[in-house]
């Protein structure tokens, strides 16, 4: 079972699960911490989800590095992990993540909810506003009256003020509606400014009323991956 089979199953259920609700947006690759790490793919809606992937011929060897990163940006975040890694993974992640299993059969990659998610417990404001690039937090600071004297500050500072100024109710809903409206989804060095790095991204997709906890990750019906040549 390979990376891009497991991939592709997470993806076409998310899409399924997200098909009717034009205020969710799917992204591939999504950067975090100036785009030094990389969460698979990410949810943002009413909540900024990720979904880290771990199939059985990858290696468990970042995943500490990524779940401490992970664990201080998204409001919740799922492992889905091949049959392989599954119980050693499992002792890695903090307990709050949720875990899917991905197995291969005959007929594709099926994914099997392990362990219901819940919400994050504490996220890192500094690092959630880091989410936005330079151009987007200024856009912030001047809706919210607190752009004087700062248009010029590095982005790190811009950040802060963000983070220090904004309950984190506001930050979290300016950071989605940002990453939401975001036209251009182009890979940043790690070095840019704007801080962001994406490599991929799908237009407005959605989640249905009221699915949370393993209703938003749980996969029944098995999904075949592409054949690739």
């Amino acid at each position: 079972m390979r990376d891009k089979d497991v991939r592709l199953a997470v993806r076409n259920h998310l899409e399924a699960l997200h098909r009717d609700d034009i205020d969710t947006r799917i992204v591939e690759e999504m950067g975090v911490w100036s785009g030094s790490v990389r969460v698979d793919l990410a949810v943002i809606n009413g909540e900024l989800s990720g979904f880290e992937l771990k199939s059985d011929s990858d290696t468990l060897q970042r995943l500490r590095v990524q779940a401490d990163i992970y664990s201080r940006v998204f409001d919740q975040v799922t492992l889905v992990v091949g049959q392989r890694h599954a119980a050693k993974a499992t002792d890695i992640i903090p307990s709050w993540w949720g875990v899917m299993v991905a197995e291969q059969t005959n007929d594709g990659v099926v994914l099997q909810c392990d362990k219901c998610g819940s919400r994050n417990p504490s996220p890192d404001p500094d690092l959630i506003a880091g989410l936005l690039w330079k151009e987007e937090a200024l856009i912030v600071l001047e809706e919210h009256g607190l752009a004087d004297g700062w248009r010029s500050k590095p982005a790190k500072a811009i950040h802060q003020r963000l983070a220090g100024e904004l309950s984190f109710s506001d930050l979290s809903d300016e950071v989605r509606r940002a990453l939401k409206s975001r036209t251009a989804w182009l890979r940043q060095s790690v070095g840019d400014v704007r801080d962001m790095a994406v490599k991929q991204q799908s237009g407005p997709l959605p989640p249905p009323p009221g699915a949370t906890g393993c209703d938003s990750v749980m996969l029944d019906t098995p999904v075949t991956p592409t054949r690739y040549r």
